[in-house]
């Protein structure tokens, strides 16, 4: 296996993500093992701890107990850091206060971060981390700007989906941010349209490892040759569009192609989705897997002939699964959303389809379904793609790079 270069005299960083680990979340910790594979000390922040049973990956346990949670806070530092500094305390009231778009009964709730603010900054003092990059431009954010006005610790963020999805108030959090990245060129655009025309906002993409994710022939060979198999990695949400792919399967059903559908991830649409299902008579068709590990997700992508993700709305940016998928050399059906227009090359290394448009959607199935060697040359151009753009160690040291830039 291949490993980054290493980083000549690396400066040690605070790695922050919420609510870590999350059933979405392996690509941080995929992220967070390259940097450190390429010899820089991180260590591992979160907000607050997640419920039990919310990350299903192998590595769970192992994320749990290395990372430091700030929520509750050490309050011992975090008062004895303020009582040295009441003059940047009142400056960290002021700035709480000073969140105009924010309302005030929430305004009055954010001074309640103060305390782990201090938290943070008193842990990095104490590890000689002179920088945290946050992955998230929602409240965690806060807890950045706030510790900088604390002790000066430099702080950054990245962007991971529409800017309202994270609140409010995102020219005050990033304001003092050494550089907030985008994971898409559409959210690198809205940053510049809402913040500031003049900063570069670096698109760097999150990542998938290449040399795990990738084909394995043998994986179709348990199956009839001529069932097409297509597979959903998604939580079950209502904007990720599972029933526009159900509606086109039937279609498809009707003509005789032999497609069958496998979602994994759990939520809140599962009732909806077992309910569409039996509306179109799918029941024998569609195996709804539930939440699933890395290693089940790769078994999964290995055996299919597709990747179906016909999300709808806002709220995507730059679907992992998509990554994965394309790595894989699975060829991806998937909506024209958030950044998949720079992911992928309709008709090329996939398809990409109107939101909602269930004749697209079936379009495309039945071209792949019916056309083994289009499957095949497809399935190698995203291969191809994945390992020019996506490759999670490449784009970790962009990542690192950033921050030794402007942090130093």
């Amino acid at each position: 296996m291949s490993t980054p270069h290493p980083v000549s005299d690396p400066a040690p960083i605070g790695y922050m993500v919420p609510e870590f680990p999350a059933q979405t979340h392996a690509f941080f910790w995929r992220e967070m093992g390259a940097i450190e594979e390429a010899g820089v000390p991180v260590t591992l922040l979160s907000t607050r701890r997640p419920p039990a049973g919310a990350c299903p990956h192998a590595f769970a346990e192992a994320a749990r107990n290395r990372t430091r949670y700030l929520f509750p806070p050490d309050m011992g530092a975090a008062l004895a850091l303020l009582a040295r500094h009441p003059g940047r305390l009142l400056a960290m009231v002021r700035y709480i206060l000073g969140l105009h778009e924010t309302p005030l009964a929430t305004r009055l709730k954010f001074l309640a971060l103060i305390p782990s603010a201090a938290d943070l900054a008193a842990l990095c003092a104490e590890k000689g981390i002179v920088h945290v990059h946050i992955h998230s431009c929602a409240n965690a954010a806060h807890l950045g700007a706030m510790a900088h006005i604390l002790t000066g610790l430099t702080y950054s963020l990245t962007l991971h989906g529409d800017l309202p999805v994270y609140g409010t108030d995102h020219k005050a959090k990033m304001a003092r941010a050494t550089f907030v990245s985008a994971v898409t060129a559409p959210l690198q655009r809205s940053l510049r349209d809402e913040i500031s025309e003049t900063q570069p906002y670096p698109v760097i993409w999150m990542g998938v490892d290449t040399e795990t994710f990738k084909p394995d022939p043998a994986q179709r060979k348990t199956r009839p040759e001529d069932r097409f198999e297509v597979v959903t990695v998604a939580r079950l949400n209502n904007m990720k569009g599972h029933r526009y792919f159900l509606r086109a399967m039937a279609e498809l059903r009707a003509e005789g192609i032999d497609v069958h559908y496998r979602i994994a991830g759990d939520g809140p649409e599962q009732a909806a989705i077992e309910t569409e299902i039996a509306k179109l008579g799918l029941g024998d068709h569609v195996t709804l897997l539930g939440s699933v590990d890395e290693a089940v997700v790769l078994e999964l992508l290995q055996s299919s002939d597709a990747l179906a993700l016909t999300s709808i709305n806002k709220g995507e940016a730059a679907p992992v699964a998509v990554m994965e998928a394309m790595s894989c050399g699975v060829p991806p059906i998937c909506s024209i959303i958030g950044g998949t227009g720079d992911m992928i090359t309709d008709g090329q290394d996939g398809f990409l389809v109107p939101q909602k448009d269930v004749a697209a959607i079936t379009q495309a199935a039945r071209r792949l379904a019916t056309d083994p060697g289009l499957r095949a040359t497809m399935g190698q151009a995203a291969r191809q793609t994945a390992q020019a753009k996506f490759d999670h160690r490449r784009n970790a040291l962009a990542l690192y790079e950033e921050i030794r830039k402007t942090a130093g």
